[in-house]
């Protein structure tokens, strides 16, 4: 079996899985890069070595996190072909990520998500904006949000998360009154929450982060923002506030607590208030 193929195949068994399509996305760069590296090879026939030295190549102008990434794809392509039987060695085994620190995720001050608030100039943008920072959702969520997903009367909405999983998120009254505003506004019948400006259809995540970006640039914050520090500042806002750590997890839909427990290392008003009371 070509490695090309091979990669067909994965992708549908994937698809069939449940994979979100920024996933299945990201995959598919990756494995389009390997295939036009190592050409037209039988799967059969790939070594060890020969993934080493591409990978040994892609260091060179890749940095760990994104090493790291592209072996982790690597890794499971042929961890999936040795299971299902198509080769009878998995020559991807012994593959090692580079060791990638941890970094604390930038999030946004209260000063500067005033002056992002105050530079929106449509309800499109401020509903946009005020629904991004008071539900903490990744921009995927909100794309594929649809306005039949919206409880008005519990503020609340159900999204649909990474792996396929519904999760309910919540955002307050000044979300619910642009929220409002924007889609009685709106003259099209399209039934996503936000539609593109010109000719209305569902906006893509391309779009969405273009109008974060505009936001940004009016705004006295000296930043290029993009949408995930919006997640970011939501989650440091819960913490700075008291909110425990299983309560932003489940809010944030994630899956495992450590991913979470990130935020506790910038939550710096809570932590000076902690120790003022332990210390």
């Amino acid at each position: 079996m070509l490695l090309s193929k091979a990669w067909e195949t994965y992708e549908s068994d994937k698809r069939i899985e449940g994979f979100s399509q920024q996933t299945l996305k990201a995959y598919r760069l990756q494995a389009l890069l390997i295939i036009r590296y190592l050409k037209y090879v039988k799967l059969e026939t790939i070594t060890t070595i020969q993934l080493k030295e591409y990978l040994a190549k892609s260091s060179e102008t890749l940095k760990p996190s994104s090493l790291a990434h592209r072996i982790r794809f690597i890794k499971s392509l042929f961890r999936w072909s040795h299971e299902e039987g198509h080769i009878l060695k998995n020559p991807a085994a012994k593959l090692k990520e580079p060791k990638v620190g941890k970094r604390i995720p930038k999030f946004l001050t209260e000063m500067e998500i005033e002056h992002l608030r105050e530079a929106c100039n449509t309800p499109m943008e401020k509903a946009l904006f005020e629904f991004m920072f008071s539900t903490g959702c990744r921009i995927g969520e909100i794309v594929s949000l649809e306005k039949n997903s919206i409880n008005w009367s519990k503020r609340s909405a159900i999204v649909l998360g990474k792996g396929d999983k519904e999760r309910e998120v919540y955002f307050n009254i000044r979300c619910e009154i642009w929220l409002k505003r924007y889609i009685n506004i709106r003259k099209d019948n399209d039934p996503a929450i936000f539609v593109t400006e010109r000719n209305p259809h569902r906006m893509s995540i391309a779009q969405m982060r273009y109008i974060v970006k505009r936001i940004s640039n009016r705004a006295e914050t000296k930043k290029v923002i993009h949408p995930h520090q919006l997640r970011h500042s939501y989650a440091t806002h819960l913490l700075n506030n008291g909110a425990p750590i299983d309560v932003i997890q489940s809010l944030l839909g994630h899956e495992k607590s450590e991913t979470t427990k990130v935020y506790a290392q910038l939550s710096g008003n809570l932590r000076k208030e902690l120790y003022r009371k332990y210390f």
